[in-house]
């Protein structure tokens, strides 16, 4: 299993917003690395949500349902798309300050590329932002 994180504004697109609709196609992405990331999610992978813009922080836990496909969003066949359902709303959003401070976060993609709509979590930075939320491991 591998794991992401992906970046929406709440205004346009937030966590409470996933949870209503109960899956969504993510779809939209115009960056060639995050659609390289979205290529190689497979199902049941774990996802983070984060709020961008506003809050700055992971709000929430989604896993992919269906890998990639066209994204129905455009006639462009270069860019693709993948379904996310909702897992759990974290205990505790962890804000981007937090992730910053904490010095075993300081290679995380969200860190370093903090533009990347989709990057790669690795299994150590996914359990440490658990435990800043207050989530048990795995």
């Amino acid at each position: 299993m591998n794991y992401w994180l992906v970046k929406s504004d709440p205004e346009e697109y937030g966590w409470q917003d996933l949870i209503r609709e109960k899956q969504t196609c993510w779809s939209g992405v115009r960056n060639f690395t995050a659609r390289n990331y979205l290529l190689q999610m497979k199902k049941n992978d774990k996802v983070f949500f984060y709020h961008s813009s506003q809050g700055k922080q992971i709000v929430g836990i989604a896993t992919v349902v269906k890998e990639a496909y066209p994204d129905p969003t455009t006639e462009d066949n270069r860019w693709m798309a993948v379904d996310l359902k909702p897992v759990k709303q974290l205990k505790k959003p962890v804000t981007l300050e937090e992730i910053k401070k904490e010095k075993k976060l300081s290679a995380m993609a969200l860190v370093r590329m903090s533009r990347l709509s989709v990057q790669p979590v690795s299994e150590s930075e996914w359990n440490i932002i658990l435990k800043m939320a207050g989530e048990k491991m795995g």
